[in-house]
């Protein structure tokens, strides 16, 4: 018998995701606020439903990629949501990057109802939704991770069982994190190329071989040296994921001064009108305060 798949939320992320789930051989019922998204999907062989409670009364498992806490609270607890709609057995697989403490709440309250739930946010951006090699990283119980492990695996080329639940949304933000002081070091480097006059293009050549390199490297300094802002992640989603990164901090009793200091960064990026621009952007800051602009041949 084919597993039936909710999934709620074909943005950037959830619309690839989800087609790549049919390309699997899963049947597939979606919901989302726009309707092109639905009609797309519908058209690659999905099912449509009016709203979050009608995907979980048709499926087993659901899944949900949503922008942040509120909305999955919304679509999960809130008025026709997947709690009012999903049977006991069912599982709750939240894909979205949202704040630990949400995740065990949502838990919770499904619990009561005997409706299981991982915390199975993801890294990669679109280009690893496209082509199904996203890194997945799971909290919730062992057994139920096992249980679902090919459907993830089905979106991604890396899925990790990281602890409870609550622990993929800690590891995600440990990943964004890393991935924003990564690319803030990297604006870093290629202004200061470029203000002492050696072309950028060059310098990246020069260093992605040795032990600067990175794939965050790999993947941004082209985008900034070419120029392409279009987003395979926003800044405003990173950051989303900042503060949720800081307010956890807050509660644990670490301190993360350098990713305090990258969140003032995108927040002013995000006052001069770059927010839904991608987070490769943030090279833009330093171009401002150093009255240069980073590009091949520079």
């Amino acid at each position: 018998m084919i597993m039936k798949i909710g999934f709620i939320g074909l943005g950037i992320m959830g619309k690839p995701m989800s087609k790549n789930l049919l390309k699997e051989g899963y049947e597939l019922v979606v919901n989302d606020n726009k309707a092109e998204a639905v009609a797309e999907l519908v058209a690659a062989g999905a099912t449509a439903a009016a709203n979050a409670k009608e995907v979980a009364q048709q499926a087993d498992v659901i899944i949900t990629m949503l922008p942040n806490s509120p909305h999955v609270k919304a679509a999960v607890l809130g008025e026709n949501g997947v709690i009012e709609g999903a049977k006991a057995g069912a599982v709750v697989i939240d894909m979205s990057s949202i704040a630990p403490l949400a995740s065990r709440e949502i838990y919770e309250e499904l619990a009561k109802k005997g409706i299981e739930m991982l915390d199975a946010p993801v890294s990669g951006g679109e280009p690893k939704a496209i082509d199904g090699t996203l890194s997945v990283m799971v909290g919730g119980k062992k057994a139920v991770f096992d249980q679902y492990f090919d459907v993830m695996k089905a979106m991604a080329g890396s899925v990790v069982y990281t602890g409870g639940i609550g622990a993929g949304n800690v590891t995600k933000l440990a990943n964004q994190v890393i991935v924003a002081l990564n690319i803030a070091a990297m604006s870093e480097a290629l202004v200061l190329a470029t203000k002492a006059g050696v072309d950028p293009e060059l310098v990246y050549q020069a260093i992605r071989g040795g032990l600067a390199g990175s794939t965050v490297l790999d993947a941004k300094a082209p985008m900034v040296l070419s120029r392409n802002f279009k987003p395979g992640f926003r800044i405003e989603l990173h950051i989303k994921d900042l503060a949720n990164a800081l307010d956890t901090s807050h509660g644990v009793g670490a301190h993360l001064p350098l990713t305090a200091a990258v969140m003032e960064m995108m927040q002013n990026l995000k006052a001069d009108g770059f927010a839904a621009e991608d987070h490769s952007a943030l090279a833009r800051y330093y171009e401002k305060v150093a009255n240069a602009e980073v590009k091949s041949g520079s």
